[in-house]
């Protein structure tokens, strides 16, 4: 990459792209709904709390680095939205495999596929495995695999965006016991949950926010 970003510029970037193909109705997004998407607690790892301040503090890094413009639509509010697609020459399948990895960190193959389809329909592993292959074969390597981490079948892939990413592991790092793992699926069955309710949030959000567009439009 030809420059390195934050934790925060990361989460913003990612946030952005995620909104654009889950709710693309309500895209871009203005600051308020940019930051209430920075720190939601589905879909994220690790959770922020980020103020408004850290937010446009990451956009201006963002705007100078052009990968965020603000949007042109003559709005009250400003909005903004990512120059991604446009400038890395991105299809919605590779974005979705970015966005995962930009919002929730390095995952395995199976993990991107089951979270990337609410932002992207992926047949089967094959097409996810090809995805990341051209990412990872571009002149500019977007992804990167790292070592496999004792204890794991896979080895989990990670976004280059924020650079390389530190692949030690401690010495006393042990293989999960069988009740760490059970407690790791319930925790997944409760995110994808938390998932759906959270969709669940946004539409109900946005169908006041057009109600109250449109008994504007009398007053």
């Amino acid at each position: 990459m030809d420059s390195i970003l934050d934790d925060i510029e990361v989460r913003v970037l990612g946030s952005l792209i995620e909104k654009e193909l889950t709710t693309p109705e309500y895209y871009p997004l203005s600051l308020n709904s940019l930051t209430n998407a920075c720190n939601q607690k589905s879909n994220r790892d690790p959770l922020m709390a980020l103020t408004e301040e850290n937010v446009v503090r990451a956009l201006d890094s963002l705007l100078f680095k052009q990968l965020v413009v603000r949007s042109a639509d003559g709005g009250r509010v400003a909005k903004y939205r990512h120059l991604m697609a446009e400038k890395l020459g991105l299809m919605p399948a590779e974005q979705a495999i970015l966005c995962e990895l930009l919002v929730r960190g390095p995952q395995t193959t199976g993990e991107l596929r089951t979270r990337g389809e609410r932002m992207h329909p992926f047949g089967d592993l094959t097409a996810v495995e090809e995805v990341i292959r051209e990412l990872m074969e571009r002149e500019t390597p977007l992804l990167t695999l790292l070592p496999r981490q004792p204890g794991r079948k896979e080895g989990r892939y990670a976004q280059l965006f924020s650079g390389i990413p530190d692949t030690s592991v401690p010495t006393h790092e042990t293989a999960p016991e069988g009740a760490r793992l059970r407690v790791m699926a319930e925790n997944e069955r409760i995110v994808k949950l938390e998932e759906e309710v959270e969709a669940l949030r946004e539409e109900v959000t946005g169908l006041k926010q057009m109600m109250a567009e449109f008994k504007a439009q009398f007053e």
